[in-house]
């Protein structure tokens, strides 16, 4: 049989336990707009003007990632 231990800090007031989730959820929200903004402003380009960057269609995604997300 498997146990897992958790060892969770009691001594993390709520505040900053609710400090740290809210700058979580906001770094991931900001990322998530990068993502989306880059998205958005690739995918209204033209062929002709992904072709002038040396992109194509199927970059996109990838290049809106690593714009949001360094990967």
């Amino acid at each position: 049989m498997t146990t897992f231990n958790i060892t969770l800090p009691a001594n993390i007031p709520f505040a900053d336990r609710l400090s740290g989730f809210r700058a979580n959820l906001s770094d991931k929200l900001a990322k998530r707009n990068v993502y989306m903004t880059t998205l958005r402003e690739l995918n209204a380009l033209s062929d002709r003007d992904l072709n002038d960057l040396g992109l194509s269609r199927s970059d996109i995604r990838a290049i809106a990632l690593e714009a949001a997300y360094g990967k």
